[in-house]
């Protein structure tokens, strides 16, 4: 177990409203758009999923970091990290409820936040992500940013004004090929936007080239 000496930390939204939290992940302090997810599993592939890029996401589910994060140097059948997304963490910033410092799982080999800070994202924990959620759901997503106890005030950025696919979509063409095909086999051509990897994993799975 990691542990980390508490510090407190704001997240401060476009409507003038602040809200402290703990600071557990990266001592820096970022801008971007504030937007939510529900789910109740899957923080890693949420953290790496490539249509996050440049956001703050708000964690609804209230128990955050139980279970670690994997390694990111195991492969699956296509050479594609088995646990993750993508290669890198999308998100500008994470935003959760209650952080556990105890992480318990057969394949954890970090803490969330000692993945976090190697990846210099900053995240909080210690707010109240529901009311966070019902906010964002009746204006729309908001510009904010998560502001480190006595570092320098950041302007909003709108990660929308950016060229968003140009940072998250692969350059170089790759193939994937059904590991056992059977009879016909069709080929697709996949433009690569910021795909998730799973897309290619279901693809391939259905005997698609």
């Amino acid at each position: 177990m990691t542990t980390h000496k508490r510090q407190l930390a704001k997240l401060v939204l476009e409507d003038t409203t602040v809200h402290e939290g703990w600071s557990f992940g990266a001592d820096v302090s970022i801008s971007g758009e504030v937007v939510f997810n529900t789910g109740m599993v899957g923080y890693p592939e949420s953290l790496t999923d490539p249509s996050y890029r440049g956001q703050i996401l708000v964690i609804t589910f209230p128990l955050i970091g139980n279970y670690g994060v994997a390694s990111d140097t195991v492969l699956d059948a296509y050479g594609l990290p088995e646990r993750f997304e993508s290669n890198e963490i999308h998100v500008a910033g994470l935003i959760i409820s209650s952080y556990s410092e105890d992480h318990s799982h057969w394949a954890a080999q970090k803490s969330l936040s000692d993945w976090l800070k190697q990846h210099n994202i900053p995240a909080l924990y210690g707010l109240d992500t529901r009311m966070l959620t019902k906010k964002i759901r009746e204006k729309g997503a908001l510009l904010g940013k998560i502001q480190q106890t006595g570092q320098e005030d950041l302007p909003y950025q709108n990660p929308n004004l950016r060229n968003l696919v140009a940072e998250v979509s692969n350059p170089v063409p790759r193939e994937f090929k059904p590991l056992n095909a059977t009879g016909h086999c069709p080929k697709i051509l996949a433009i690569d936007c910021g795909m998730k990897y799973n897309i290619m994993r279901l693809l391939v799975s259905h005997n698609v080239h």
